[in-house]
């Protein structure tokens, strides 16, 4: 898990993306200027838990690779609506949504800001 830079503190998770390797991670950064006229920190990608029903895991559910970054504080509201097209959703949205068991590891509840 990356530290985030003080200027990035509004966290997105964009889910079903895979950057990968540091040289990707950079182009990563480059292509969210271009497309949405955003700065972007990457920070990391997680595999899913499974959804669980009743105590058990569901088959076929979980070890999706979702993409967590931050965007820089000064692009937050110019960033709000366009994200939505591609599915990009606020970190505190996506943990606010979820039932008594998370798809995410506990230490992603550190990116929460409201």
């Amino acid at each position: 898990m990356k530290n985030k830079n003080n200027e990035f503190s509004q966290v997105c998770v964009w889910p079903g993306t895979v950057v990968g390797d540091v040289e990707k991670q950079k182009d990563f950064v480059n292509v969210m200027k271009q497309r949405f006229g955003v700065r972007v920190q990457y920070l990391e990608e997680i595999k899913t838990a499974p959804d669980f029903q009743n105590g058990c895991p569901v088959k076929d559910t979980g070890h999706r690779n979702d993409l967590f970054f931050a965007v820089h504080n000064e692009d937050v509201g110019k960033f709000a609506i366009p994200r939505l097209q591609v599915g990009i959703r606020w970190i505190e949205d996506v943990l606010a949504n979820e039932g008594k068991t998370s798809l995410y590891p506990e230490s992603v509840k550190k990116y929460k800001t409201w």
